[in-house]
């Protein structure tokens, strides 16, 4: 099959209703969320796109969504308080892992940071010998990652990793939501859409600290930027 990796949409609808409209035009048979889907400031519209898919989806659990309900900070509260008990449970229960039959790439993977944690962050300049310790006991070898926001695809010791980049909060230096294609080969894709007025919606919607996410969003931290403290913190929660 063809599969459709999007990863960390981080409560971002206007981006991911973007992606998904390039989706719908391309020749995919699943969407795979790599996690971090509703942790951000437009949750509830978030999840009406996702309940409106018409194609299979399947949702990898991330740091982020396993937090809604149970970070009890400002923040935290706001958010599972959008969400409600139902919307709480969906995205606390989504699987820690997701494996697909790729056309042209066989068995994959997908998770949010590694397979031996959501908190690991795997970028383009992760040492082989960091890849060898979690990939221990994997049997696939392609592996899908997320977390770090950053947009990759490199071979380490027989093993193909692919970051597809985040949708609502990417980290490239610029803006566009990120995304990939996963069969016969990977293409690493960008989308664009209307910033100023997701910014608009952002500052409208009541979450704590909006400025920080509607700085990120305008003026994205670039990739050296968020590769360098990636490799240096290796577990960020």
């Amino acid at each position: 099959m063809r599969v459709a990796a999007l990863a960390d949409v981080h409560g971002n609808a206007p981006a991911l209703e973007a992606v998904l409209a390039e989706v719908a035009r391309e020749d995919v048979d699943l969407i795979v969320f790599c996690g971090d889907l509703t942790w951000g400031p437009l949750p509830n519209e978030t999840l009406a796109l996702v309940g409106a898919l018409e194609l299979p989806a399947h949702f990898v659990r991330g740091n982020a969504d396993r937090s809604v309900g149970v970070l009890d900070d400002e923040r935290g509260a706001w958010l599972a308080a959008q969400h409600g008990e139902d919307w709480t449970r969906f995205v606390n229960d989504f699987a820690p892992y997701v494996v697909a039959d790729v056309d042209g790439l066989g068995p994959t993977r997908f998770v949010h940071g590694s397979p031996r944690s959501d908190e690991e962050c795997v970028t383009p300049e992760t040492p082989a010998e960091r890849v060898g310790e979690f990939m221990a006991g994997v049997d696939e070898r392609v592996v899908v990652t997320a977390h770090v926001h950053v947009s990759y695809d490199r071979v380490v010791e027989g093993v193909r990793l692919v970051g597809p980049g985040s949708v609502g909060r990417p980290y490239e230096g610029e803006r566009g939501a990120r995304w990939a294609i996963l069969g016969p080969d990977v293409e690493l894709r960008r989308t664009d859409y209307d910033h100023e007025a997701t910014a608009a919606l952002y500052r409208a919607s009541g979450i704590p600290q909006v400025d920080v996410d509607v700085d990120v969003l305008l003026e994205p931290m670039t990739r050296a930027q968020i590769i360098a403290h990636a490799e240096e913190r290796v577990f960020a929660g």
